[in-house]
C-alpha cells in the first residue's frame, strides 16, 4: 500500500516540475523577443520598400522581385543564422557578447605601447564600437517613422501629420527613460509574441494568394537578378543588407539570456515570422506592382489602423531595447578607460543592467529628433542606416577570427575560411552602403569618428597623464621608511588615498603630509582596476595588502559591465582584517588637471585641448565611486602633459 501511493505523488511532482520549467522557458523566450528581436523583427516595415523605392530603386517586376527576395533569404541565412547564430555566440567572454566582449578577449591593454598589429586590431574594435553610436542615434527615428508613415495609407489626408506625431513619440520615449524600463519592460514581450505571429499571418495570407514568390528560396534566382539587373543590383545590396539590423544586438544580448535561448526563438519563431512577411510582401508586389507601402497594403482596409497602432508600440519597443543598449555600452566604454565618467543612474534595485545614462539620452534624443526633421521620410533614413550596421560587422567578423584562433582553439585553415567567407559577405555589403555616403551615409560615419577620436583621446591622454604625474614619484616602501624615521603626529580615524599606483606613494599623500604635517592612525590605498572580462565574482573583487605603521593597500577589481561601490567594499573589508568605521573615513582625492602648452612629442596640441575639456567635464570621483561628499577631500594636482 505505501509503495503504491509513492506512485502519483512522484508523478505529481514530476509534473509540477515540468510545468514549472515549462513556464520559466516560456516567459525567458517573451523576454527573448521584447529585448533582443525587436529591431531585426520591424526591419520589415523599410528594408523591402527601399529596395523598391529608395536612393537605387529596382523596377518592380518578376525578376527583380524574386531576386531581391531570394537575396534577402540567403542574407538572413548566412549571415544571421550561420554567421552570429552558429559561430559568433560561441565568442563569450564568460557569458557576455557584443564588441567589447571581444575585445576584452584579446587581452586589449597588454602590451598596447607597441604600436603593431595588435594595436591596430584593437583600434579597429574601438572604431566599431564607436560606428554603433552612428546607429543607435538612427534606430528610433527610422523605426518610429517607418511606423508612423503608416497614416499616409490608412487616410492619406493625414500625411503632413506623420512628421510632428514621429517627433511626439521620439520625446515621450526618451523622456521616460529616467523611470527606466523595468516595469514596461514586462509587458514587451507579450506585444512583440503578438507583432511575429501577426506579420507571419499577414505574410502567409498573401503567399497562400501567390505561392509562385516561394521559388525565390534558390539562390538562382539571386544571381539571375544580378545578372539581369548588373550595377544596379549591387547598389541596391545597401537595402538589402537592411534586413539584418539587430545582427549586433542579439550578439551584445548574449548576456542577459545566454546564447541558447536566443537561438531558440530565432529558429523556432522569429525567422519563420519574418520570411514570411518579406515573401507575403513579395507576393503583394507580383500581384500588384504599383503598391508604394506593401508591409501596410498586407492588411485589409479595417485592419490598417490598428495595425498602426501595433507597429508603433512595436517599434517603440525596438527603440528601447537599443537605448538601453547604449547605456550599457557607454557604460562598458567607462569602466574600460575609454570615456570619461558621466552619470549613470541605476533605475531597478533588482537588475543591475538596468540604468540610464542622462547625458547620453538627452544626445540620442536630440540626434533622433534631428533626423527625422533633416530626412522627412524612413526611405532616405534607409540610406544612411545601413553603413554604421555593416561598419561594426566588418570589425566584429575580424575580431571573431582572432578571437576563434587565440582563444577558441581553432586551426589556422578553419579559421581562416571563416575570416574570408564571412568578410567577403561583409564587404560586398559595405561596397554598396558606401555608395550611399552622400544620401546620408556620412552621418553615422561622421558619428563614429567623433566618437572613436574621443576614446582614444581619452585613453591616450590618460595614459600620458598618470606617466608625467607618476615621474616623482617614490616607491611606498621607500616612504614607510621615511615614515619610520620622522616624528609625524598620527591622529585618530582612517584616511582612503584613491591612486591608480600599485607600488608607489600617491602624489596626493605626500601632499597632505606636507600641508597638515598630520596623519590618521590608519591609511587605507586604495585602487580601482577593471578586468577584461564582465563581471568579477565578489568573492574575487577585494584584494588586501598589509603593511607597517597602519597602512593597507586595498585593490578592487570590477568588470566592465560592473558599477564601482567603495564604500561597500570598503565595508566588506573588515572580513579581512581591517577595522573600519564608515562614518570615521576621510576620503581623498588626487584631482589631475592637464596644462596644455608648447611641447615636444605627446598628442597634437588640439587633441591636448580637448582632453582637457573632457577632464573638467567629467563626472567626478566622488558620485561616479559614490563616496559620501562631505567626506571627501579633494587636492589639485596640474600636469604638463
Amino acid at each position: 500500500m505505501t509503495d503504491t501511493r509513492s506512485v502519483p505523488r512522484a508523478r505529481s511532482g514530476t509534473a509540477s516540475a515540468d510545468t514549472a520549467g515549462w513556464r520559466k522557458r516560456i516567459a525567458l523566450s517573451l523576454a527573448v523577443l521584447g529585448v533582443v528581436y525587436g529591431d531585426i523583427g520591424t526591419s520589415m516595415l523599410y528594408s523591402l520598400r527601399a529596395c523598391f523605392e529608395g536612393a537605387n530603386p529596382v523596377p518592380v517586376n518578376p525578376v527583380d522581385v524574386l531576386g531581391v527576395l531570394s537575396l534577402i533569404f540567403w542574407t538572413l541565412i548566412l549571415v544571421i543564422s550561420l554567421k552570429y547564430m552558429t559561430f559568433v555566440l560561441r565568442a563569450d567572454n564568460r557569458g557576455e557578447g557584443g564588441i567589447f566582449a571581444l575585445i576584452g578577449l584579446l587581452r586589449p591593454w597588454r602590451g598596447l605601447e607597441r604600436r603593431g598589429r595588435r594595436w591596430l586590431l584593437i583600434m579597429s574594435g574601438l572604431f566599431g564600437a564607436a560606428l554603433l553610436y552612428g546607429g543607435i542615434m538612427i534606430t528610433p527615428a527610422i523605426s518610429i517613422l517607418s511606423a508612423v508613415e503608416g497614416l499616409e495609407v490608412a487616410a492619406p489626408a493625414l500625411a503632413s501629420y506623420v512628421i510632428p506625431l514621429t517627433i511626439i513619440i521620439l520625446l515621450l520615449l526618451f523622456v521616460f527613460q529616467r523611470h527606466g524600463t523595468a516595469r514596461v519592460g514586462a509587458v514587451f514581450g507579450p506585444v512583440m509574441a503578438v507583432w511575429f505571429v501577426t506579420i507571419a499571418a499577414l505574410g502567409l495570407n498573401a503567399i497562400l494568394r501567390e505561392p509562385t514568390v516561394l521559388v525565390a528560396v534558390n539562390p538562382w534566382y539571386a544571381i539571375r537578378f544580378f545578372r539581369h539587373a548588373g550595377w544596379a543590383a549591387f547598389l541596391v545590396l545597401y537595402a538589402v543588407f537592411l534586413v539584418t539590423t539587430g545582427g549586433e544586438a542579439l550578439y551584445a544580448d548574449m548576456g542577459h539570456f545566454g546564447r541558447g535561448p536566443i537561438r531558440r526563438a530565432w529558429f523556432g519563431f522569429v525567422l519563420p515570422a519574418v520570411l514570411l512577411n518579406y515573401f507575403g510582401q513579395g507576393a503583394l508586389l507580383l500581384t500588384d506592382p504599383g503598391i508604394t507601402q506593401p508591409f501596410y497594403h498586407l492588411v485589409p482596409q479595417w485592419g490598417l489602423y490598428p495595425l498602426v497602432v501595433l507597429t508603433t508600440a512595436a517599434t517603440v519597443i525596438a527603440s528601447q531595447a537599443t537605448i538601453s543598449g547604449s547605456f550599457s555600452l557607454t557604460r562598458q566604454a567607462i569602466q574600460l578607460g575609454q570615456m570619461p565618467r558621466f552619470r549613470v543612474v541605476q533605475t531597478s534595485p533588482e537588475t543591475r543592467g538596468q540604468i540610464y545614462v542622462p547625458a547620453v539620452n538627452w544626445v540620442l534624443m536630440i540626434a533622433a529628433i534631428g533626423l527625422v526633421i533633416a530626412f522627412q521620410s524612413s526611405a532616405n533614413l534607409a540610406a544612411a542606416y545601413g553603413i554604421a550596421v555593416n561598419g561594426t560587422m566588418v570589425v566584429t567578423t575580424i575580431l571573431a577570427y582572432n578571437v576563434a584562433r587565440e582563444r577558441g582553439g581553432w586551426s589556422q585553415a578553419a579559421a581562416l575560411a571563416f575570416l574570408v567567407g564571412f568578410l567577403a559577405i561583409d564587404l560586398t555589403f559595405f561596397g554598396s552602403n558606401l555608395t550611399k555616403l552622400a544620401d546620408g551615409g556620412w552621418f553615422p560615419v561622421a558619428i563614429g569618428i567623433v566618437f572613436f577620436t574621443l576614446m582614444s583621446t581619452w585613453r591616450r591622454g590618460g595614459a600620458m597623464l598618470q606617466s608625467q604625474a607618476g615621474k616623482n614619484a617614490e616607491k611606498l616602501e621607500t616612504f614607510l621608511g621615511e615614515l619610520a624615521q620622522s616624528k609625524l603626529q598620527r591622529v585618530p580615524g582612517t584616511a582612503v588615498f584613491l591612486t591608480g599606483r600599485l607600488t608607489e606613494t600617491p602624489p596626493a599623500l605626500r601632499h597632505h603630509i606636507e600641508r597638515n604635517r598630520a596623519l590618521h592612525d590608519q591609511v587605507i590605498l586604495l585602487t580601482v582596476l577593471t578586468a577584461d572580462e564582465p563581471r568579477v565574482p565578489a568573492d574575487e573583487r577585494i584584494e588586501v595588502k598589509f603593511y607597517p605603521q597602519g597602512f593597507y593597500r586595498v585593490i578592487l577589481h570590477y568588470g566592465y559591465m560592473q558599477g564601482p561601490n567603495i564604500p561597500s567594499e570598503l565595508a566588506a573589508c573588515r572580513a579581512r582584517g581591517i577595522d573600519i568605521d564608515l562614518d570615521e573615513i576621510t576620503y581623498y582625492i588626487g584631482r589631475q588637471s592637464p596644462l596644455v602648452g608648447r611641447k615636444k612629442g605627446g598628442m597634437p596640441t588640439w587633441r591636448d585641448h580637448l582632453f582637457a575639456f573632457m577632464v573638467r567635464n567629467s563626472m567626478k570621483a566622488t558620485a561616479y565611486y559614490q563616496i559620501p561628499a562631505d567626506q571627501t577631500v579633494e587636492m589639485g594636482l596640474q600636469v604638463r602633459i
